[in-house]
């Protein structure tokens, strides 16, 4: 049997972090076994479903280079479809026409709960056929009224539901539109889904669901519902923890391997393996090795993973993400300057995400627009000015713009000027870079342009002018 899971989000938000591991362990499985990855998009809620929101998903999946086999498919371009199989139901007496207004059953259903009952629809139009002409009505499912539905989960492990537990669930409404359980259904049956990897909230419509597959004698896939992702407090994942959805992470700073190998590792492991490769993943996931027990999210451990793929991975990988952030900046890396893999190379163990890389390395690519105040106020002093001038000679004078010739011509001025490194490199690194923080001065000014350094000495001289003379 081929193995075809899918990921069925439905498009009334971003891509959540829960929904996006969902996504991944669908994708892993699939890729483990050879097999095929279906992207659905269940849009029926067409009230709160936007287009927005369904581009969010299809760039949080290419983001995150969750590339699928099959769709995006749209549950609204299949209405004719469903319609038809509630009619066959309808015509098997698998189901059948409800007329009972929202009135009654909100008055059934409130009397039901001072009783101390669970709330349930009673089955009054079940085998009525008294139909009054013109009235509306919804579409009801013929749930089995006895035996038990079971359930192998590959993370809960069996689950056993009594059908007196299930109400007959209604699968059209009074508009003609299906329901979200039936869709479901149909799309599974029709999309040859073998495993439904999904959320632990799903558990209550899994047992209504095969009901309905059975109905249909439609085959029954394999279920893993896997459980809820907490914050670092405890709770229930949410807005307040900070960034939930998927292309925030984007935003803020996160490459996407460290994202999906953050992902992987929040209720699934591999022995004591932290790292993961992409290839690594696929060959060894296994549904039976995800953890029954809510994961807890840790930012910490995140920005961890973050560092360490940007300063593992390729250069021209990492890049190619940190170019998005100067494009967001409005700095252009295009036309000159190092090439970006070049001050990744430089800055990686430096900061932890890419939006702390690119702010710390506009320098490379613009002129800033003044000194930072306290490296200025520190550095740029008179007592400056000697050991700047003839480190711009000695700079200017390199007939090859090398690492080792200019920490030569440091050296050299700091011998001729008999001072400490500090006296000549802090102004130095002031004047080049704007700030008292950068890497080590010859990886640094060997990416800037020769006679780009001479200008900046000469801006930095003009500020000590300045404030000499104020």
């Amino acid at each position: 049997m081929s193995v075809v899971t899918r990921f069925a989000p439905s498009p009334t938000g971003y891509l959540h972090v829960g929904g996006a591991r969902t996504a991944l362990y669908s994708w892993l499985y699939a890729k483990s076994q050879g097999g095929e990855f279906v992207l659905r998009i269940e849009d029926t809620d067409i009230e709160r479903s936007t287009d927005a929101a369904k581009q969010a998903i299809l760039d949080g999946m290419t983001w995150l280079g969750l590339t699928h086999d099959t769709g995006p498919i749209y549950q609204t371009d299949r209405f004719d479809r469903y319609k038809a199989l509630i009619q066959q139901l309808l015509d098997e007496g698998k189901a059948y026409k409800c007329f009972m207004s929202v009135e009654e059953l909100d008055a059934i259903r409130e009397a039901q709960e001072q009783a101390g009952e669970k709330p349930r629809y009673p089955g009054t139009w079940r085998d009525r056929t008294d139909h009054p002409a013109d009235a509306p009505y919804v579409v009801r499912f013929k749930n089995p009224l006895d035996g038990d539905v079971v359930i192998q989960d590959h993370v809960r492990g069996e689950i056993r539901i009594s059908n007196t537990e299930l109400d007959d669930l209604i699968i059209m409404r009074t508009d003609g539109a299906p329901t979200y359980n039936f869709c479901v259904v149909v799309d599974d049956w029709d999309m040859g889904i073998t495993h439904v990897v999904r959320g632990e909230d799903h558990i209550n419509n899994t047992p209504r669901q095969i009901n309905i597959l059975e109905a249909l004698n439609a085959p029954i896939p394999e279920y893993a519902h896997v459980s809820m992702i907490l914050g670092d407090d405890g709770k229930k994942l949410s807005k307040r923890h900070g960034a939930v959805s998927v292309m925030q992470y984007r935003d803020e700073g996160y490459l996407p391997q460290a994202v999906l190998n953050y992902l992987v590792r929040l209720g699934w492991s591999h022995g004591d393996q932290e790292i993961f490769s992409v290839d690594e993943m696929i060959e060894h996931f296994s549904l039976d090795n995800i953890s029954k027990s809510a994961s807890a999210f840790n930012t910490e451990k995140l920005i961890w993973l973050n560092q360490h793929y940007m300063k593992t991975l390729p250069g021209e990988e990492v890049a190619a993400a940190l170019a998005w952030h100067f494009e967001q900046m409005g700095v252009n890396t295009a036309d000159a300057g190092p090439a970006l893999s070049d001050v990744v190379a430089i800055q990686a163990d430096r900061v932890k995400n890419l939006v702390e890389m690119a702010q710390i390395s506009t320098y490379f690519y613009q002129d800033f627009a003044e000194f930072d105040a306290n490296a200025a106020k520190k550095h740029l002093r008179p007592v400056a000015k000697e050991a700047l001038l003839l480190v711009k000679e000695n700079l200017l004078a390199l007939n090859e713009w090398t690492s080792e010739h200019i920490q030569t011509a440091i050296n050299q001025t700091a011998e001729t000027l008999d001072v400490g490194m500090g006296k000549v490199g802090m102004p130095l690194r002031v004047a080049c870079t704007g700030s008292g923080n950068s890497p080590s001065l010859d990886v640094t000014l060997v990416l800037m342009e020769q006679t780009k350094i001479g200008e900046r000495i000469d801006k930095a001289l003009e500020f000590i002018a300045i404030r000499e003379n104020s």
